[in-house]
């Protein structure tokens, strides 16, 4: 297979109709950048193979690190809505030439590794038992406030008592 640029690799697979935005395929490439310049770090390899659930929480980690809360609704917006769907970016381009494989990457490499709203959204949730106390005091603090305001206010239309 004649290996392609990125970029040109990119036009080709949004000419056939591809549902994820071309900003998804960049996106991908700088997590596997991320993951390739991890691993040589770490391993001193010069061209390392990154694996399929290696790139995924790259991808993740990049994304949590970019969009932070929002990271589940930008990937949505660009069609990407599960693992597998970086998995179908992933062997687009490799079927393109931008990307290598080795003999054992699989499109099920990508499958299940984690949901998307485990991966992007619970790190943001609040604990409820550390949070509703704080919020119902803060409800009643407000009320409260609010009341204490009501009755010492003169209402526009009454008198003052003399």
């Amino acid at each position: 297979m004649q290996k392609i640029g990125f970029e040109e690799a990119v036009v080709r697979i949004q000419r056939e109709g591809s549902r994820y935005d071309a900003d998804a395929y960049v996106f991908l490439r700088d997590a596997l950048d991320q993951s390739v310049r991890a691993k040589q770090e770490k391993m001193g390899e010069e061209y390392p193979h990154v694996g399929g659930q290696e790139l995924l929480f790259a991808f993740r980690d990049l994304a949590l690190d970019e969009f932070g809360p929002m990271a589940e609704t930008v990937l949505e917006v660009w069609g990407v809505t599960c693992s597998e769907d970086v998995g179908e970016m992933v062997f687009q381009l490799i079927e393109m030439g931008a990307f290598g494989q080795s003999d054992d990457d699989s499109r099920d490499d990508f499958k299940e590794v984690f949901s998307f709203d485990e991966a992007f959204c619970e790190p943001f949730r609040p604990q409820a038992e550390n949070h509703k106390p704080a919020i119902r005091r803060q409800e009643a603090k407000s009320r409260s406030e609010a009341s204490v305001r009501g009755r010492s206010e003169t209402k526009p239309n009454q008198k003052s008592g003399s």
